[in-house]
């Protein structure tokens, strides 16, 4: 077979592992031939890839980000892909593609397939937000930096009695908000299932001040939104991915808390560092495993499918089924942390 592999969309821990994988499974273990398409679909629809061999995936099991590139594409490129997806298939000469990436990237994946492209999609996001699978690589890393920064955060906020707001990724689901949150011991939770009040934040600073702890940690998510007419707020704009852009929900709301509570409050916007840097022991497991069975689907012509994890197996779901519906934080999982939201 001839494989083609792209990553797309934002980059994420356990990339490179991935990658690997394929190519471990495909060239050495199938005979097959592995081409890595460069910078995402941007790449596929360029024609832009390169000759994928034991020697070029030596080594990046523990390295962040992709060898591959990354980026975002313009739907209506998308569209004229699918428009001619058997001559760019033949062209190609591609006997299965798999690309590996988030909501967006599963979505073109699934238009893809539906074209008559024969894809195999790997899903990916630290925001742990991919309905069909239990888990994505790289949401294990991202909570382990998370937390980290909460866990140093709470030291300097009480040697300064400050209140800490720490921001972390999480557009429209919040489990990196929750897991770091409660991993971390963070005082407050702040995420985008539940809008907040900010009454309650306040409250929770004076009780805590009151009984002597004289600071606190609020964990919040991007997404994350206050009561409607609680604080001031406003949306941001929508890009041309059609993604929305965050006006920096951290750093307003700790300047609602300082101005109301009349104590210092700051804001520390983690960002892009959740996604770099070296992917935990789970995530290069999960990365691995998705890579060797997206392999064995190929061969079996399971296309329009994607790898998931369910429990501690790997199966295969319908593409269709990935992006149906965001997986956001349940009201039970809000419960169990009940007395921090």
């Amino acid at each position: 077979m001839r494989i083609g592999v792209l990553t797309a969309g934002g980059d994420c821990p356990g990339l490179n592992a991935v990658i690997r994988s394929v190519v471990h499974r495909a060239v050495v273990d199938r005979g097959d031939q592995v081409i890595g398409f460069e910078d995402g679909f941007k790449g596929l629809l360029e024609g832009r890839y390169r000759s994928l061999d034991i020697n070029e995936v030596s080594g990046i099991l523990a390295r962040g980000g992709t060898i591959l590139g990354s980026s975002r594409l313009e739907r209506h490129r998308l569209a004229e892909a699918c428009d001619n997806a058997e001559a760019f298939r033949h062209k190609l000469s591609l006997d299965a593609l798999i690309p590996i990436g988030g909501e967006g990237t599963l979505t073109a994946a699934s238009m893809l397939s539906a074209a008559g492209i024969p894809v195999v999609g790997v899903p990916k996001t630290i925001d742990n937000d991919i309905s069909a699978t239990d888990r994505t690589f790289g949401f294990d890393t991202a909570v382990g930096v998370a937390t980290e920064a909460i866990d140093r955060l709470k030291t300097t906020a009480e040697s300064h009695q400050r209140v800490m707001v720490v921001e972390v990724m999480g557009r429209h689901a919040g489990w990196i908000a929750l897991e770091a949150g409660m991993a971390g011991g963070a005082h407050g939770i702040c995420i985008p299932e539940r809008p907040f009040q900010i009454d309650d934040l306040c409250k929770m600073v004076e009780d805590r001040f009151a009984r002597g702890k004289k600071f606190a940690v609020i964990c919040v998510a991007e997404g994350a939104r206050p009561a409607e007419g609680s604080m001031p707020y406003e949306r941001g704009e929508i890009d041309s991915y059609g993604h929305e852009r965050f006006t920096g929900i951290g750093q307003r709301l700790a300047n609602e808390l300082e101005h109301r509570l009349g104590k210092e409050a700051r804001a520390m916007i983690l960002g892009h560092i959740q996604r770099g840097g070296t992917p935990t022991a789970y995530d290069r497991v999960l990365a691995t495993r998705f890579g060797w069975h997206a392999v064995e689907a190929a061969h079996r012509g399971e296309f329009g499918m994607m790898t998931a994890l369910r429990g501690t197996d790997i199966v295969m779901a319908p593409l269709a089924n990935a992006t149906a519906e965001l997986k956001r934080v349940p009201q039970n999982r809000m419960d169990e942390t009940e007395a921090v939201f």
